[in-house]
């Protein structure tokens, strides 16, 4: 199995920084996404501290979702010691290949984790959101979350949850020749619908490119968020 990945990150149209973050390492065979909150350097600080305790921990042997936990547990103690009454967090999803192309996916918040075969398009995490238990309790449409003015409001995140209220998310499967993953933050998804990310990933033959499409598709529907995108493409060993 050959491994091809893309990665970008851009602050967008309507922000002066930047609090998303990402990591990409085919060595460490481990790639993160995280969307930090609480408005400049608190957003940048938790996303910042989760994912290189996330880094730390797996590097360590720590299972993924354990490091998650310690993860959340490092932003509380920092909130603590600096700023008991401070807002800050983070969103977080992670992949983590295994063996035999195995995977295990990990996720807080709305940042997404999708998954391309055979050129369909699934959304494999759950954003923890206040529109989507709107949506799952049928009071309002797809459609009427993605223009909701309440579309912003996430009901988990690292840091700001208690360590007791945290609800880590986790899936496993398998990586198989042909398989595109993408992890992406709001700023994405808020500007570009599910159908065209699926032909921007479609379309685009190099992992590098399509990631670069992807953003200034973000970027041409408004930029309104910071924009981050790893995409992750499985191809079969040439003979």
């Amino acid at each position: 199995m050959q491994i091809e990945v893309g990665q970008g990150t851009h602050t967008g149209l309507r922000r002066n920084h930047n609090e998303d973050t990402f990591y990409a390492s085919a060595e460490s065979a481990l790639w993160i996404v995280a969307d930090g909150m609480g408005g400049l350097e608190s957003g940048e600080i938790a996303s910042t501290m989760a994912r290189d305790r996330v880094v730390k921990e797996i590097a360590s042997g720590t299972p993924l979702v354990e490091a998650v936990v310690l993860a959340h547990r490092q932003i509380l103690d920092h909130i603590e010691a600096t700023d008991p009454l401070k807002r800050m967090g983070t969103t977080f999803v992670a992949i983590k290949l295994g063996s035999e192309n195995s995977f295990e996916i990990a996720w807080v918040g709305d940042s997404r984790i999708y998954r391309v075969d055979e050129s369909v398009l699934k959304q494999i995490s759950r954003d923890h959101s206040y529109v989507q238990e709107l949506v799952e309790r049928n009071l309002i449409t797809p459609e009427e979350a993605r223009v909701s003015p309440h579309k912003n409001l996430v009901t988990q995140a690292l840091g700001a949850v208690s360590a007791e209220e945290l609800k880590v998310e986790f899936a496993t499967g398998q990586l198989l020749p042909g398989t595109q993953i993408l992890l992406c933050t709001d700023g994405l998804t808020g500007e570009v619908e599910d159908s065209a990310i699926c032909d921007i990933l479609n379309d685009e033959p190099r992992a590098q490119d399509a990631v670069d499409a992807l953003i200034q598709a973000a970027l041409n529907g408004g930029g309104n968020d910071n924009i981050t995108v790893v995409l992750i493409r499985a191809s079969a060993n040439p003979a």
